[in-house]
C-alpha cells in the first residue's frame, strides 16, 4: 500500500465539506497593511514582469496592477542587486501614495531573501533551490546522512527566519512542482507527497523558532498534481499538528488566451470548491494587469457562497471517516463499463446542444469541428469534432458525419428508424414510454433525484444502456453533482455519465472560468464520461464557443488531449527573452500538433522541472541565449534567440513529430 492509499483509511477530512462551501479556517497572516486568512476576503496577486533593476518600469507597472485590483504585487530578486533595489521601488510607490505590500520573490540566493526581509512586507522563497542546488542526481541517503541535510538547510534558512521575524516580515513557502530538489526526489520521487515534505521541512524550522506569519503554496503545471498536492498539504498539517496557514493558490506555466483561462480555472477554481485557498495568482503569459480580472472573477464566485441556499445532504462511507468514496490524493478514473463510444477506457466524449437552433444545416456543424465539403462529396473532422450532438426537437434532415451521433428527445426518436439517432428520456418518460434503443438510451436527470431516488439507482443497475445526463440546479451545481457521483459509487453503479452545465448571463471570462472550474473539478476527480456545456444561444458563436471550452477543459484536466499544449511561464523580471512574442510564434507555427506538449520557459528557475512531462522545451539561459529540450534532455544550448524557433521545429521535424497543416 503506497503512503496515499493508507493517508485515506486513516485520514481526517482535508476539507471542510465536499458537498457544500465551507471556507477551511486559517490563522490571520499580516502582510503589512494586508491581512490574509480565512476571516478576510481571498486576495488576488500577480507579479511584475519588468526588469526589476528599472526602478521606474517597475513602479509603472506596478501601480498599472494595483489600478487593476492586484493586492499584493510580487517583484523577483534573483542577487543582492536587485533585493537592494526594491527600497526604491518601494519609495517610489509610497511617494506616489500607493500602501500594497511588495513581494520579493527568491530563488537560490539566501542573501538576497535576507536583505529583501528587511525592506519590503513578504519574502517568497522556494524551498527546493533555496539551499540547494539542483544537479538532477539520485542519492541514497541513511537516515544519519538526511538529517545531516536538514541541519544544513536549518543553518541556511535561520538567518531569514530570526530576520523576519525581526522586522514582522511574512513569509511564503512556495514549493513548485518544476524545481522540488535532488534530495526530495531520491526520497520522495516527482510527487504531490514530495511537494509537500519539501515545505514541512522549512516550516517545521520557522514553528521551532516560533515564527508563525507563513502562507504556504504548492503550485504545478500539472492540475492533477496542483490539486493533489494542497489537499495531500492540508492532511498533513492537520495530521502533523501544525498551524493551520493560509494557502495561496497557483497554476504555474498556464499559459496564454483561452487555454491559459481554462487551465488556471480547473486548479485554482478545485481547490476555491473545496473550501481551500486565501489568496489567488492567475499565472498567464500576458501582462500582468491582465491576470486580475481573471483572479477577480474567480474569487468573486465565493464571497456569497456561504449564505447561499441549497445544502446538500451530507455523504458518509463505513469505510473511512473521510466523507467521499474516492481517493482525493490520487487521481483515478470512476470504474465504468465501456458502451458504444462512452465508458471504459474510452476518453469523455463532447455533445454539442443544437436543442434551441431553429434550423440545422450542413455549415451548421462547422461550429463544432465536423466540415462538409462539396467537391469530393465528404466530411472532414478537425482536432474538437464533437462526438454527439443533441437536437432536442429538430430534424437533421441530411446524414450526419461518421463520426458524429444524434440525440434526440424520445418523443421525437420514437418514430425514427436511424441507427445513428439516440433517444433522450426524462426521469418521468423512462416508465412511460415502453420503447428503448438497444444500445444507448440517455435519461436526462437532476442531481438532487441522484440522490434521493433509490428506484432510479436500481432502475441504472439493472439496465446497461442507460447513460444519466446529470445536471443540477442548485446554486451550488459542482458539489451537489460531485455528490450524486459517490450515491452512484457507494451502490456500486457502473454506468458511464455524462455532465451537463448551463451558463447564461456571464461575460466570455466567466462563462469560461465558471464552467472549467465545475467541470474540470469532477474531472479531476476521476469522475464523468461526457461532457455537455450549453450556452446563452443569443450569444455570437455560442456553439463554438462551448465545444472549445469542453475540449479545453477535457485538456487542462489531463482527460482528453486533443490539441498542442503549451507549458509557458508567465515572466518575471528574470525573463530573458519577450515571452509573449515568442509564445504567440511558436503556437501559430505549432498549434496543429495534436497531442504534442511544448514547454517555453523564460528562465531555469522552473524551467526544465516544470516542463518535466512536455516532449519539447524552449528555455532562456542567458540574454537572447536559447536552450533546446527534447523532455529534460538538452539537445542544443545557446542558440540564438532569432534562430530557436526554427530550430526548435526542426527538432521537432528530425524526430518525426511533425505534420502538415
Amino acid at each position: 500500500m503506497d503512503a496515499s492509499q493508507s493517508l485515506i483509511k486513516n485520514s481526517n477530512i482535508y476539507a471542510p465539506s465536499l458537498v457544500s462551501y465551507v471556507r477551511r479556517q486559517t490563522i490571520p497572516v499580516q502582510i503589512g497593511d494586508l491581512m490574509m486568512g480565512s476571516d478576510y476576503p481571498i486576495r488576488v496577486q500577480s507579479m511584475t514582469t519588468v526588469d526589476t533593476m528599472d526602478t521606474l518600469g517597475s513602479i509603472e507597472q506596478s501601480i498599472r496592477m494595483i489600478e487593476a485590483g492586484c493586492e499584493l504585487v510580487r517583484i523577483t530578486a534573483p542577487s543582492v542587486k536587485e533585493a537592494q533595489n526594491l527600497e526604491n521601488i518601494r519609495k517610489g510607490l509610497r511617494e506616489r501614495g500607493y500602501t500594497t505590500p511588495l513581494v520579493a520573490d527568491i530563488h537560490f540566493t539566501p542573501n538576497a531573501a535576507e536583505l529583501a526581509a528587511r525592506i519590503v512586507e513578504k519574502v517568497r522563497i522556494n524551498p527546493g533551490n533555496y539551499a540547494d542546488k539542483k544537479r538532477f542526481e539520485t542519492i541514497d541517503y541513511t537516515e544519519a546522512s538526511y538529517a545531516a541535510e536538514l541541519e544544513r538547510i536549518r543553518d541556511k534558512f535561520l538567518p531569514l527566519v530570526k530576520i523576519c521575524k525581526e522586522y514582522g516580515t511574512a513569509m511564503r513557502i512556495g514549493t513548485n512542482h518544476g524545481s522540488l530538489s535532488d534530495r526530495i526526489l531520491s526520497r520522495y520521487g516527482d510527487t504531490p507527497l514530495g511537494m509537500v515534505e519539501s515545505a514541512l521541512e522549512f516550516l517545521r524550522i520557522c514553528e521551532d523558532e516560533n515564527y508563525f506569519n507563513i502562507v504556504i503554496s504548492m503550485k504545478a503545471s500539472n492540475t492533477q498534481v496542483m490539486v493533489e498536492a494542497y489537499r495531500l498539504l492540508v492532511q498533513r498539517l492537520n495530521e502533523g499538528q501544525f498551524k493551520p496557514y493560509p494557502l495561496h493558490l497557483g497554476v504555474t506555466e498556464a499559459g496564454d488566451g483561452e487555454d491559459g483561462r481554462i487551465k488556471s480555472a480547473v486548479g485554482i477554481g478545485t481547490l476555491l470548491e473545496d473550501g481551500l485557498g486565501d489568496t489567488v495568482r492567475v499565472s498567464l503569459t500576458e501582462d500582468p494587469e491582465f491576470e486580475m480580472p481573471v483572479a477577480r472573477d474567480l474569487v468573486n464566485r465565493y464571497s456569497q457562497r456561504k449564505n447561499l441556499s441549497g445544502k446538500i445532504e451530507a455523504f458518509h462511507t463505513e469505510n473511512t471517516n473521510f466523507d467521499s468514496p474516492i481517493n482525493p490524493f490520487v487521481h483515478q478514473r470512476r470504474k465504468t463499463f465501456e458502451n458504444h463510444t462512452l465508458g471504459g477506457h474510452q476518453v469523455p466524449r463532447v455533445i454539442a446542444d443544437f436543442s434551441n437552433e431553429s434550423k440545422i444545416n450542413l455549415a451548421s456543424l462547422k461550429s463544432i469541428g465536423h466540415f462538409y465539403l462539396p467537391e469530393p462529396d465528404k466530411w472532414a473532422m478537425n482536432d474538437l469534432g464533437a462526438d454527439f450532438i443533441y437536437t432536442g426537437q429538430q430534424q437533421v434532415d441530411f446524414m450526419l458525419p461518421n463520426g458524429l451521433k444524434q440525440i434526440q428527445d424520445v418523443s421525437l426518436w420514437a418514430n425514427s428508424t436511424d441507427e445513428n439517432v439516440f433517444p433522450l428520456f426524462t426521469l418521468a418518460e423512462l416508465t412511460s414510454f415502453a420503447q428503448r434503443n438497444p444500445i444507448l438510451n440517455f435519461v436526462k436527470i437532476d442531481a438532487d433525484e441522484v440522490i434521493q431516488n433509490k428506484n432510479f439507482i436500481q432502475t441504472l443497475s439493472a439496465d446497461k444502456t442507460l447513460i444519466p445526463i446529470i445536471h443540477s440546479n442548485n446554486e451550488h451545481n459542482m458539489p451537489e453533482i460531485r455528490r450524486a457521483m459517490f450515491e452512484l459509487i457507494q451502490n456500486e453503479v457502473q454506468n458511464p455519465v455524462i455532465f451537463h452545465f448551463t451558463y447564461k448571463d456571464l461575460n466570455a471570462d466567466q462563462t469560461q472560468l465558471f464552467a472549467a472550474t465545475d467541470a474540470g473539478a469532477l474531472f479531476l476527480d476521476g469522475l464523468g464520461d461526457g461532457l455537455m456545456i450549453s450556452l446563452d444561444e443569443n450569444r455570437n458563436e455560442y456553439l463554438k464557443t462551448s465545444n472549445s471550452l469542453a475540449f479545453g477543459i477535457l485538456q487542462a484536466s489531463r482527460m482528453r488531449i486533443s490539441k498542442t499544449e503549451y507549458i509557458s511561464c508567465p515572466s518575471c523580471g528574470r525573463t530573458l527573452f519577450d515571452l509573449q512574442e515568442t509564445t504567440a510564434k511558436i503556437r501559430k507555427q505549432t498549434d496543429h500538433l495534436k497531442g504534442i506538449k511544448i514547454g517555453i520557459m523564460g528562465c531555469i528557475v522552473n524551467g526544465p522541472g516544470e516542463m518535466a512531462d512536455a516532449d519539447y522545451g524552449y528555455v532562456g539561459i542567458g540574454k537572447d541565449k536559447i536552450s533546446l529540450y527534447r523532455g529534460q534532455e538538452i539537445v542544443k544550448r545557446s542558440v540564438h534567440s532569432d534562430t530557436a524557433v526554427e530550430e526548435l521545429i526542426q527538432l521537432i521535424k528530425d524526430d518525426g513529430n511533425w505534420r502538415e497543416i
